[in-house]
């Protein structure tokens, strides 16, 4: 596969059965807007069981309905945070940390070298974080996967990535390759992914690709990078 490729989020997502929870951020083709997208999928009835709500402009996981949650503590969490000109992304509660090292004068990668894999033996799930960091009329992002080093979960691999934006380039990583069981975790670095000016477009692809059965829920947000002013958009199919 040419290295350089730029794959459409079909290509990318659609025939594949479970890719878990999703991070994509880049920079639209005529370089104006930032993108920032978040989705989450399951397979149990207590991942099923979920909503995004937006609060100020940050984004949580919520129970769709109470009496069904078995266990809140890797499903609800801030998945959407802003600090400063850093806008924050990640799949579980590792937004906060994040953000309160930044908050202390720290940065992303050693945030996240405090933190592990998820503790759900067999499957490990990866944590995924990203982080775009406004400046000027630009912006960089990072992103980021802890990983289980093996099949026993005995230590973390932790891998950040540093881009630069790129007008029509995004990046996305996600937790799993595929559906199994266990579940394969998300191996190599994120994947080129072609960015649209059009978010509402953006959405909708994003939202169609992705399996009918298995997702929950997704966001987006499109910032524009002369003001930092953005548009967001909310789908959550138990709503």
């Amino acid at each position: 596969m040419d290295t350089y490729q730029i794959r459409t989020v079909q290509e990318l997502i659609k025939g594949n059965p479970y890719v878990g929870r999703g991070i994509v951020m880049g920079l639209t083709p005529d370089g104006t807007h930032a993108v920032a997208a978040y989705f989450i999928m399951g397979r149990s009835q207590n991942s099923r069981n979920r909503v995004f709500t937006v609060k100020d402009g940050e984004v949580f996981t919520e129970p769709f309905d109470l009496s069904k949650v078995q266990d809140p503590s890797l499903i609800i969490y801030r998945a959407v945070r802003m600090f400063a000109n850093d806008l924050i992304v990640t799949n579980g509660d590792q937004t906060d940390t994040i953000y309160d090292w930044l908050k202390l004068g720290g940065d992303f990668a050693s945030a996240l070298a405090t933190r592990r894999f998820e503790p759900d033996a067999p499957n490990f799930t990866p944590r995924i974080s990203a982080m775009a960091s406004f400046r000027g009329a630009g912006f960089t992002y990072q992103m980021s996967i802890l990983k289980s080093i093996d099949e026993e979960g005995s230590d973390c691999a932790r891998y950040t990535f540093a881009y630069p934006a790129k007008a029509g380039l995004g990046h996305f990583i996600h937790t799993y390759m595929t559906d199994g069981n266990p579940i394969p975790s998300f191996a190599g670095e994120p994947e080129r992914m072609k960015m649209s000016d059009d978010m509402d477009a953006f959405t909708s692809e994003l939202w169609d690709a992705l399996d009918e059965n298995n997702k929950i829920s997704l966001y987006v947000r499109y910032t524009r990078l002369s003001d930092y002013s953005y548009t967001e958009k909310l789908i959550n199919k138990n709503q």
